[in-house]
């Protein structure tokens, strides 16, 4: 098992530094993923996730509102997918980068969020290669938010 694991992190790395994605952690960081069986753009961002070097445990369930409100998720923040990583609640479609700055820089939230699915996210990637214009925003206790991360 530890084998396969550092075999998938090695991997990880190398299509990191292809992309020029942020440098790895010296080990895998652990996110936990809920998301509902028949959600095709979630796998899309795990993908984005795994290739960033995170290792991804996906939980399948029938509805995430629940999850979200128990993390304090307005529901205007959320979207088809949650995970929860280093004791956030990382909300929809966020870049690999985003959750590395979120745990680097650990600021008294919450966690993160994309409300809604903006095309060109991680996930949401359009044949054409359109890109909308899309915040990550700092989730902070009682739903305030704060600009954290401007995309497109």
């Amino acid at each position: 098992m530890t084998e396969m694991l550092t075999r998938r992190y090695l991997l990880a790395a190398s299509a990191a530094l292809v992309s020029g994605a942020p440098a790895l952690a010296a080990s895998p960081t652990p996110v936990t993923v809920y998301k509902t069986a028949s959600c095709g753009c979630c796998k899309g961002w795990i993908t984005h996730m795994r290739r960033a070097g995170y290792l991804m445990k996906e939980v399948v369930v029938e509805d995430v509102s629940p999850i979200g409100r128990r993390h304090g998720v307005p529901f205007e923040l959320s979207s088809c997918h949650l995970a929860t990583v280093g004791g956030y609640v990382v909300v929809g479609h966020i870049p690999p980068a985003d959750i590395a700055r979120l745990l680097r820089e650990r600021p008294k939230a919450l966690g993160i969020a994309v409300p809604g699915m903006p095309f060109g996210s991680p996930g949401m990637e359009s044949p054409r290669g359109d890109v909308e214009a899309y915040q990550t925003l700092l989730l902070m206790p009682g739903g305030k938010t704060r600009v954290f991360a401007r995309h497109g």
